[in-house]
């Protein structure tokens, strides 16, 4: 390991462990503003208050990540919020969560394994467990090794094309594509 990396790494262990005793202890709502790059759409939302999700707007967030090929909403895990608010509270950006990918159709997922290599047969985005995102004032090396200390769900990084992915099933992690 390079002392770079050695020292990133440092420095994001300890944020995740300083970070959510501070701006997660007393928190009353949680919120975020999702971009979606491909609609133009941009949406912020406080969707959990007072210890309950907020459904009006999880809907509306739900919106938002849309395949937008076909207009289809689909129901996201709500576990998939909660980790855009940690991971986007965690890097202390104040910029809103760019949104590459969201929900995908499977037809549309079909279509994209013909035409890209790297897309899942049986991808999360069509159960509506993950996204791919970047944020505008976060390296994105940076944003995955936040996405990595906070120990949950998959984490794709995707240097080339400039996001990271995240979803909620098991914990694991790659690189596309392998150096």
């Amino acid at each position: 390991m390079q002392r770079r990396d050695f020292i990133k790494k440092s420095l994001l262990f300890t944020a995740s462990i300083i970070v959510p005793s501070r701006s997660f202890a007393s928190l009353n709502e949680k919120s975020f503003t999702l971009y979606n790059i491909h609609t133009g759409e941009k949406y912020r939302a406080i969707y959990w208050a007072n210890g309950k999700y907020i459904y009006d707007e999880i809907a509306n967030l739900e919106y938002i990540l849309r395949d937008y090929r076909n207009n289809e909403i689909h129901k996201i895990d709500v576990k998939l919020f909660d980790y855009l608010y940690d991971l986007h509270s965690l890097v202390e950006s104040n910029k809103e969560i760019l949104v590459i990918s969201g929900y995908r159709s499977p037809a549309t997922n079909t279509l994209l394994r013909k035409h890209h290599r790297g897309v899942a047969k049986n991808s999360y985005h069509t159960k509506g467990m993950a996204v791919d995102i970047r944020i505008p004032d976060v390296r994105l090396s940076m944003l995955r090794y936040a996405a990595l200390s906070l120990k949950r769900g998959g984490i794709g990084y995707y240097p080339r094309s400039n996001f990271i992915h995240i979803d909620t099933a098991n914990p694991r992690y790659w690189r596309y594509p392998k150096r």
